[in-house]
């Protein structure tokens, strides 16, 4: 049941000296002091704390309002039981004043002995400070008492809190932090601790206080918090994905629901960056069947064992490959495809023009067509900015798949749209997972210019902007996805060094690559209406004969000319192969 150890011995010791010290005084203002009433209700009050309440269990470290609360209304229970047993009759009289001094001397003693006998005794060297005096912000600081951190100040940005405290610590605006810290000097840690902030505002927080501290953490969002785990082992490093990721606001998870859950739902590219989170989504917005489509063996076997369900089909094949697309089609009859499978690497696709017109074009045209013989309710294509007055064969290639996706719309039942966006952070290939690998080998960083600059949003987001305007589409349309503000990679650059505080390592400009833009096109220039959402709009719709473009798309692959050919389908399309 329980052992005589040093904490059930200390909880004893407690018990007594509250209980003599409460009826001795007692006694005192009453009556002579009678040992047989004092021994009784020891006796009464260690049983019941030892077999009934358990009290000698309680964990010091984690006593709460609660725990007070409730074991005061267990003292006043007994108090209420006491009264009438030795005396025959409450005299109400003395009533309230005894019960607040009973109360008051059990609880001082066994709730001062977590603030003496167990508070923590771990040296503090070192300071930090709390970005967000909230829930999260207060329990971040009981867990630092534990630690070698003091928590110096805590910040916030609401008015009404500002120049209070919290257990002394007191609550300043970011003005005030900076003057209480000085120019020059630098504290150990801040911690943004507001798990729902939006990337724009912890990136505002860490360009305005960065210059104060060594190290900037964060407290990862509520939905990557286990609730029986302690907050501060789950605080992670500032990434640059936190600082230069746009958050959409308008993002609906309902209407997306409403589209996927039930469906049959096809993606091919299932293995890629975009198509595996697309994949991932899917299922968990509860779609009914998913079959998954990819060319390369490991990325389709690596999304497959992610996803491990019933429901989850494989089909290992090539988008070029007409004859087994239209047979998966045929076999699963999916209502929803999303296609996502494309070369999307610039200088490898300039350097391999003929492979990335079968992957880009046919592989789209192959797709679109089973789509439409199969009877699926709608199909989606998944674009790019470089197809806006594009300057490489990736990018041509792309707007040709806009223009069958358009002008193919009318062919059947199925609806299909287009949805362009810009760059995603930490996809395969692209720029950070590039600086990653070569800030771990010490550097130098290479960047193509001091001026080029892209767009960027996270995978997830721009993948459930994928899905939602899929979802308002009702065929024709190409959707054009609101990436922000465009940013400079040599800044991106600088940044990621800060953050690696890796000082010493350099950049280096190699020079625009074959095929490579200066500037991307603003994506919503060539806009035509915005949607019930800002951060979807929608392009504008070219006319292009369906006839004469798979004609012109025949004449393509027998052209010794790729290039020029291109451009006859893509006038706007200004090659610059030698950027």
């Amino acid at each position: 049941m329980f052992t005589l150890d040093k904490r059930l011995l200390n909880f004893l010791v407690i018990i007594v000296l509250s209980h003599v010290t409460f009826w001795w005084t007692f006694f005192i203002f009453h009556q002579p002091f009678q040992w047989y009433i004092v021994l009784s209700v020891i006796a009464l009050r260690i049983t019941a704390s030892l077999l009934i309440f358990k009290d000698y269990s309680l964990s010091w470290s984690k006593v709460t309002q609660k725990t007070f609360l409730l074991k005061s209304l267990v003292y006043i229970a007994a108090f209420c039981v006491y009264l009438p047993i030795f005396y025959g009759e409450v005299r109400f009289a003395f009533l309230a004043s005894e019960l607040f001094f009973y109360i008051f001397s059990i609880t001082f003693l066994m709730y001062g002995y977590y603030f003496v006998v167990n508070k923590s005794r771990v040296q503090k060297t070192r300071s930090v400070v709390i970005y967000g005096a909230g829930k999260a912000g207060m329990k971040l600081e009981e867990e630092f008492k534990h630690s070698t951190y003091r928590v110096k100040y805590f910040v916030d940005d609401a008015k009404v809190l500002q120049k209070r405290s919290i257990d002394g610590i007191q609550i300043l605006s970011k003005e005030g932090l900076k003057k209480a810290i000085g120019d020059g000097t630098k504290l150990d840690l801040l911690v943004i601790a507001i798990p729902s902030a939006p990337k724009e505002r912890i990136k505002q927080i860490y360009d305005k206080l960065s210059p104060y501290f060594h190290e900037i953490r964060i407290l990862p969002s509520l939905d990557e918090i286990l609730a029986d785990k302690a907050f501060s082992t789950q605080l992670k490093d500032i990434s640059v994905e936190d600082l230069l990721a746009r958050h959409p606001q308008d993002l609906d998870k309902e209407v997306i629901e409403r589209f996927i859950r039930g469906k049959r739902v096809l993606i091919t590219g299932a293995g890629g960056s975009i198509g595996s989170e697309i994949s991932r989504q899917c299922a968990r917005f509860g779609a009914g069947e998913l079959v998954l489509l990819d060319h390369s063996e490991y990325n389709l076997y690596t999304i497959s064992e992610e996803l491990g369900a019933d429901n989850v089909a494989s089909q290992m094949v090539s988008v070029v490959n007409g004859k087994k697309v239209d047979e998966v089609f045929k076999r699963f009859q999916p209502e929803i495809v999303i296609h996502a499978a494309a070369y999307k690497h610039v200088p490898l696709c300039e350097a391999n023009v003929q492979a990335a017109i079968e992957n880009n074009i046919i592989g789209t045209k192959n797709v679109v067509d089973a789509a439409i013989e199969h009877g699926a309710q709608k199909l989606i294509l998944i674009s790019t900015d470089k197809a806006v007055r594009p300057t490489n064969v990736m990018g041509a290639t792309k707007r040709v798949c806009e223009l069958y996706a358009q002008n193919s719309n009318r062919q059947g039942d199925t609806e299909i749209v287009a949805v362009r966006f810009g760059n995603v952070l930490g996809s395969s290939g692209s720029v950070i997972p590039k600086f990653k690998a070569q800030l771990e080998k010490g550097g130098p960083l290479t960047v193509t210019h001091p001026e080029i600059t892209r767009y960027f949003m996270l995978i997830p987001e721009a993948c459930e902007l994928v899905l939602q305007a899929g979802a308002i589409g009702r065929g024709g349309e190409i959707f054009i996805l609101d990436m922000g503000e465009p940013v400079k990679i040599v800044d991106l650059a600088k940044k990621m060094i800060e953050l690696s505080g890796k000082s010493d390592v350099r950049i280096e400009f190699t020079g625009l690559r074959p095929g490579e833009k200066l500037y991307e096109e603003l994506l919503l220039e060539d806009a035509k209406a915005c949607t019930q959402y800002s951060s979807i709009t929608v392009g504008k719709t070219q006319h292009y004969d369906i006839v004469r473009l798979n004609g012109d798309i025949e004449l393509l692959l027998q052209s010794d000319d790729k290039v020029k050919a291109l451009q006859g389908i893509v006038p706007e399309f200004t090659h610059n192969p030698n950027a």
